[in-house]
């Protein structure tokens, strides 16, 4: 049996009534900006299961467009998001919608960013306030934000993983886990990797130097 820890039994400290609704879908849209890497601009929001049928009672709604915005759960501001979301130029909107075979306190984000970027991330809020992101642009990820995360975009082709991992090794980065998918053989990957230690931007210029190396981004842990 794994071991669990204060913060596992007993929760978050946040604004709201559940950890679940509030501080899960905090992280969710803080992990969701995160992964854009810039201000959103836009963003459609799809709630899926507990969270379409009990999402604007627990304040779901109002934690999600928050952690767009870059609060925290404790954060005092949770209940003006939607107003501040104005005001600072994100234009969003909420509805339901089935996401498939996901846990039910499950979400899917549609965001444009203020540079032009865009992203659609779908992650769940899995008990306690921890999250899992499980999907990035289609691609099948496994994060939670709990490690420093790299998260490259690549061509499926033999070395390229190797070069990524060596880099690492010679920065003396260490992985702790790592995930790869593709959309099939030879077309783009998606690389995941977990490390124990913070990615520095010195670092992340060279990976995004690499060969065959389509974008690189850093998320620091929540």
């Amino acid at each position: 049996m794994g071991k669990s820890n204060v913060f596992d039994l007993l929760g978050p400290i946040m604004v709201g009534p559940s950890s679940s609704h509030t501080a899960g879908a905090v992280r969710l849209g803080i992990m969701a900006r995160k992964i854009l890497g810039d201000e959103p601009v836009r963003g459609t929001i799809v709630l899926h299961g507990s969270f379409a049928k009990t999402g604007k009672g627990h304040g779901t709604d109002l934690a999600l467009v928050a952690g767009l915005l870059g609060m925290n759960p404790d954060d005092a501001r949770i209940p003006d998001a939607p107003k501040i979301a104005i005001e600072r130029g994100l234009n969003f909107s909420l509805k339901g919608g089935d996401l498939g075979d996901v846990h039910p306190n499950s979400v899917k984000f549609d965001l444009v960013a203020k540079n032009g970027g865009h992203v659609q991330v779908i992650g769940s809020s899995i008990g306690g306030g921890t999250i899992l992101i499980r999907e990035i642009n289609g691609f099948q990820v496994e994060i939670k934000g709990d490690y420093p995360t790299l998260v490259i975009l690549h061509q499926d082709i033999p070395g390229v993983v190797a070069q990524v991992t060596l880099l690492l090794t010679t920065a003396q980065i260490n992985i702790a886990r790592m995930l790869v998918s593709r959309e099939k053989r030879g077309a783009q990957a998606l690389m995941v990797l977990e490390t124990d230690q913070r990615i520095e931007e010195a670092v992340l210029d060279l990976l995004r130097k690499l060969p065959r190396i389509n974008q690189a981004l850093a998320i620091e842990p929540l």
